[in-house]
């Protein structure tokens, strides 16, 4: 605002005064905005189940969204299998049924795209593992993330073998994604080889009761979710058949506090590990 602007409002009545100033924040916000936009962030999340999305990396997604960044949950199985079936009578409806819980829970972490895939719950150790990683290499080189967060081969908390599995295709994707000399018939119509920059995957500090011994990687990021703990467990609670897990999901969040953890698995400027606060810390425009 120019000194002739700032006169000519001050002239005016107090409520022309609030008027115009208001008017020029709004025109001063829409510009920051539009300049924030052209340098778009974007955070892909790669999952077994749903469900995953909302207990092991919800907080995460939220939060990045809320700072303009676009995220993308991809989801390997409908969750078909699961143990906790709801009014389900068959595999088929659980699979719908769960289909939808996830956009319910994707609509409260406000995903950009969320996307469920239909390979057999329980079953992804039998997959061939070229055919997945092919199919998430390319969905990575559409979406072009900067980072992406997967399970480590530990399978996450539970140690669920599926989980394991989604971490190893997301991590061979990660890397072969960047590479024209893997799945050249997929660079045509405009994609190229996408180079994601940063791989995490998560870990904890504590694994759930009563299961087998986890290893878990180090962390090496600590993100505070701060108010977003409550977010996690609203978007959690959204798959309905799930609800025999709700007290004991709550109990951990709120007892191991609003953070989640990471560990930086690959960066394209490799450096010397450092503590993170930030996964997008160091993450250059592409």
């Amino acid at each position: 605002m120019g000194n002739r602007d700032f006169h000519s409002i001050c002239e005016g009545s107090f409520p022309e005064v609030i008027s115009a100033v208001r008017k020029r924040l709004h025109n001063f916000c829409e510009f920051v905005h539009i300049r924030y936009n052209l340098r778009m962030f974007r955070l892909m999340v790669i999952t077994a189940h749903p469900d995953d999305e909302a207990g092991n990396f919800g907080g995460s997604l939220r939060l990045y969204r809320d700072r303009g960044a676009e995220t993308c949950v991809i989801c390997l199985t409908p969750g078909q299998a699961a143990t906790n079936r709801g009014p389900a009578k068959s595999d088929r409806e659980l699979a719908e049924l769960r289909r939808q819980e996830f956009v319910a829970s994707c609509e409260i972490l406000r995903v950009t795209e969320p996307i469920v895939l239909d390979y057999p719950d329980g079953q992804l150790h039998r997959q061939e593992l070229n055919r997945v990683v092919y199919d998430l290499a390319q969905r990575i080189r559409k979406f072009r993330p900067q980072v992406l967060l997967t399970f480590g081969a530990e399978g996450g908390i539970t140690g669920h073998p599926d989980h394991s599995m989604a971490g190893i295709f997301a991590t061979l994707a990660f890397h072969w994604a960047g590479r024209s000399n893997r799945y050249a018939d997929q660079l045509e119509a405009g994609v190229v080889p996408h180079r994601t920059q940063k791989l995490y995957h998560g870990t904890s500090e504590f694994a759930l009761p009563n299961r087998q011994p986890i290893n878990f990687p180090p962390a090496s990021a600590i993100i505070d979710i701060g108010d977003h703990v409550e977010t996690k467990i609203a978007a959690f609670k959204a798959h309905t058949t799930q609800s025999p897990l709700f007290p004991l999901f709550e109990e951990n969040i709120r007892k191991h506090g609003a953070q989640e953890m990471f560990h930086l698995a690959a960066h394209s400027h490799a450096d010397h590990a450092s503590h993170e606060t930030d996964l997008f810390a160091g993450i250059k425009e592409n």
